[in-house]
Protein backbone atom coordinates (compact mmCIF):
# COMPACT_ATOMS: atom_id res chain seq x y z
CA UNK A 1 0.00 0.00 0.00
CA UNK A 2 2.73 2.58 0.93
CA UNK A 3 3.80 5.04 -2.49
CA UNK A 4 1.29 2.99 -4.59
CA UNK A 5 -1.55 4.94 -6.16
CA UNK A 6 -4.74 3.32 -6.01
CA UNK A 7 -7.60 3.68 -7.64
CA UNK A 8 -10.70 3.78 -5.25
CA UNK A 9 -14.13 2.77 -6.73
CA UNK A 10 -17.76 2.47 -5.02
CA UNK A 11 -20.61 0.39 -5.51
CA UNK A 12 -24.28 -0.36 -3.62
CA UNK A 13 -23.73 -2.33 -0.26
CA UNK A 14 -25.49 -5.87 -0.31
CA UNK A 15 -27.21 -7.78 2.80
CA UNK A 16 -23.87 -9.63 2.15
CA UNK A 17 -21.79 -7.24 3.11
CA UNK A 18 -22.68 -6.90 6.46
CA UNK A 19 -19.80 -9.11 8.02
CA UNK A 20 -16.87 -6.47 6.47
CA UNK A 21 -19.14 -3.46 7.49
CA UNK A 22 -19.27 -4.54 11.11
CA UNK A 23 -15.26 -5.88 10.73
CA UNK A 24 -14.21 -1.81 8.97
CA UNK A 25 -16.21 -0.57 11.52
CA UNK A 26 -15.09 -1.90 14.61
CA UNK A 27 -11.67 -1.22 13.32
CA UNK A 28 -12.14 2.35 12.45
CA UNK A 29 -13.92 3.08 15.81
CA UNK A 30 -11.16 1.15 17.72
CA UNK A 31 -8.12 2.93 16.43
CA UNK A 32 -9.40 6.31 14.35
CA UNK A 33 -11.39 7.36 17.53
CA UNK A 34 -8.28 6.76 20.03
CA UNK A 35 -6.83 10.41 19.12
CA UNK A 36 -9.84 12.29 20.57
CA UNK A 37 -11.34 9.61 22.73
CA UNK A 38 -10.30 7.93 25.79
CA UNK A 39 -11.20 4.17 25.34
CA UNK A 40 -13.43 4.82 28.04
CA UNK A 41 -14.99 7.41 25.46
CA UNK A 42 -14.90 5.66 22.70
CA UNK A 43 -17.01 2.73 24.16
CA UNK A 44 -19.54 4.99 24.92
CA UNK A 45 -19.13 6.33 21.37
CA UNK A 46 -20.01 2.79 20.42
CA UNK A 47 -23.61 2.69 21.60
CA UNK A 48 -24.43 5.70 18.89
CA UNK A 49 -23.14 3.53 16.22
CA UNK A 50 -23.31 0.73 14.11
CA UNK A 51 -25.01 -1.43 10.94
CA UNK A 52 -28.46 -0.11 9.83
CA UNK A 53 -29.82 -2.40 7.28
CA UNK A 54 -31.86 0.30 6.36
CA UNK A 55 -29.40 2.11 4.46
CA UNK A 56 -28.52 -0.91 2.85
CA UNK A 57 -32.13 -2.09 1.93
CA UNK A 58 -32.86 1.85 0.59
CA UNK A 59 -29.85 1.25 -1.49
CA UNK A 60 -28.53 4.35 -0.22
CA UNK A 61 -25.13 2.95 1.76
CA UNK A 62 -21.72 3.26 -0.20
CA UNK A 63 -18.88 0.95 -0.22
CA UNK A 64 -15.64 2.10 -1.25
CA UNK A 65 -12.76 -0.43 -2.59
CA UNK A 66 -9.52 -0.80 -4.43
CA UNK A 67 -7.38 -3.61 -5.34
CA UNK A 68 -4.33 -4.45 -3.62
CA UNK A 69 -2.34 -7.60 -4.68
CA UNK A 70 -5.01 -8.50 -6.92
CA UNK A 71 -7.74 -8.47 -4.19
CA UNK A 72 -10.67 -6.09 -3.90
CA UNK A 73 -10.62 -3.88 -0.57
CA UNK A 74 -12.84 -2.53 0.98
CA UNK A 75 -11.31 0.58 2.69
CA UNK A 76 -14.22 2.69 3.38
CA UNK A 77 -18.41 3.13 3.66
CA UNK A 78 -20.89 5.04 4.33
CA UNK A 79 -23.80 6.92 2.80
CA UNK A 80 -27.34 8.90 3.24
CA UNK A 81 -30.59 8.21 4.92
CA UNK A 82 -33.82 9.50 3.36
CA UNK A 83 -35.39 8.44 6.52
CA UNK A 84 -35.63 10.69 10.05
CA UNK A 85 -33.47 8.92 12.40
CA UNK A 86 -29.94 10.74 12.07
CA UNK A 87 -27.37 8.27 13.60
CA UNK A 88 -26.94 4.62 14.92
CA UNK A 89 -27.40 1.31 14.52
CA UNK A 90 -30.59 -1.00 14.03
CA UNK A 91 -30.10 -1.26 18.07
CA UNK A 92 -29.92 2.59 18.72
CA UNK A 93 -32.26 3.87 21.02
CA UNK A 94 -34.57 6.81 19.57
CA UNK A 95 -34.82 5.65 15.92
CA UNK A 96 -37.22 7.08 13.55
CA UNK A 97 -37.59 5.28 10.20
CA UNK A 98 -40.42 7.15 8.50
CA UNK A 99 -39.61 8.82 5.44
CA UNK A 100 -38.40 12.11 5.07
CA UNK A 101 -40.28 14.17 2.96
CA UNK A 102 -37.43 16.14 0.56
CA UNK A 103 -39.24 18.93 0.33
CA UNK A 104 -39.76 20.22 4.27
CA UNK A 105 -37.01 17.27 5.67
CA UNK A 106 -33.09 17.37 4.90
CA UNK A 107 -31.32 13.96 4.18
CA UNK A 108 -29.06 12.54 6.55
CA UNK A 109 -25.17 11.72 5.72
CA UNK A 110 -24.84 8.47 7.69
CA UNK A 111 -22.75 5.97 9.09
CA UNK A 112 -19.17 6.85 7.28
CA UNK A 113 -15.90 4.71 8.06
CA UNK A 114 -12.82 4.55 6.72
CA UNK A 115 -10.49 1.42 7.42
CA UNK A 116 -7.21 3.33 9.57
CA UNK A 117 -4.77 1.75 6.90
CA UNK A 118 -6.69 4.28 4.72
CA UNK A 119 -7.49 7.63 6.47
CA UNK A 120 -6.36 11.21 4.78
CA UNK A 121 -6.84 9.81 1.47
CA UNK A 122 -9.61 11.57 0.70
CA UNK A 123 -12.69 8.72 1.29
CA UNK A 124 -14.64 10.64 3.46
CA UNK A 125 -14.78 13.64 0.92
CA UNK A 126 -15.21 10.75 -1.88
CA UNK A 127 -18.58 9.67 0.63
CA UNK A 128 -19.98 13.18 1.40
CA UNK A 129 -19.97 13.46 -2.31
CA UNK A 130 -21.56 10.48 -3.30
CA UNK A 131 -24.02 11.03 -0.57
CA UNK A 132 -24.69 14.73 -1.70
CA UNK A 133 -25.71 14.40 -4.67
CA UNK A 134 -27.65 11.20 -4.39
CA UNK A 135 -29.86 13.02 -1.64
CA UNK A 136 -29.77 16.13 -4.36
CA UNK A 137 -30.95 13.98 -6.99
CA UNK A 138 -33.80 12.58 -4.88
CA UNK A 139 -34.75 16.22 -3.92
CA UNK A 140 -33.50 16.93 -0.99
CA UNK A 141 -32.58 20.46 -0.42
CA UNK A 142 -30.72 20.07 2.28
CA UNK A 143 -28.60 17.49 4.31
CA UNK A 144 -28.21 17.30 8.44
CA UNK A 145 -25.67 14.56 10.20
CA UNK A 146 -24.83 13.84 13.98
CA UNK A 147 -21.03 14.11 14.28
CA UNK A 148 -19.18 12.51 16.52
CA UNK A 149 -16.15 14.71 18.10
CA UNK A 150 -13.34 13.07 15.56
CA UNK A 151 -15.66 13.99 12.34
CA UNK A 152 -16.04 17.61 13.14
CA UNK A 153 -12.90 18.80 11.25
CA UNK A 154 -14.19 17.35 7.99
CA UNK A 155 -17.38 18.69 7.63
CA UNK A 156 -16.58 22.03 8.86
CA UNK A 157 -13.94 21.99 5.92
CA UNK A 158 -17.18 20.42 4.15
CA UNK A 159 -19.25 23.59 4.69
CA UNK A 160 -21.90 21.64 7.42
CA UNK A 161 -22.37 24.05 10.87
CA UNK A 162 -22.96 22.70 13.85
CA UNK A 163 -26.92 23.60 15.30
CA UNK A 164 -27.14 21.25 18.14
CA UNK A 165 -24.96 19.41 20.49
CA UNK A 166 -26.46 15.94 21.80
CA UNK A 167 -24.48 14.63 25.00
CA UNK A 168 -26.10 11.26 26.00
CA UNK A 169 -25.11 9.10 28.89
CA UNK A 170 -23.97 6.05 27.94
CA UNK A 171 -24.26 2.18 30.20
CA UNK A 172 -20.71 3.15 31.50
CA UNK A 173 -21.26 6.41 32.84
CA UNK A 174 -19.53 8.13 30.62
CA UNK A 175 -21.07 10.94 28.05
CA UNK A 176 -21.10 10.38 24.13
CA UNK A 177 -21.42 14.05 22.62
CA UNK A 178 -23.23 13.97 19.06
CA UNK A 179 -23.03 17.68 16.90
CA UNK A 180 -25.82 18.04 14.88
CA UNK A 181 -24.74 19.73 11.39
CA UNK A 182 -27.06 21.06 8.37
CA UNK A 183 -25.85 22.18 5.10
CA UNK A 184 -27.80 23.68 2.12
CA UNK A 185 -27.66 20.97 -0.97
Amino acid sequence: MSGAKHVFTHRLAQESDIPAIMDLMGAAITVNMREFLSDEEIIAARESMGVDRSLIADQTYFMIETEVDGETVLVACGGWGKRKTLFGGDATAGRDDSLSDPETDAARIRAMYTHPDWIRKGLGTLLLDLGEGAARDAGFKAIELGSTVPGLPLYEARGYEAFHTEVRTSANGLTNTIIHMRKAL
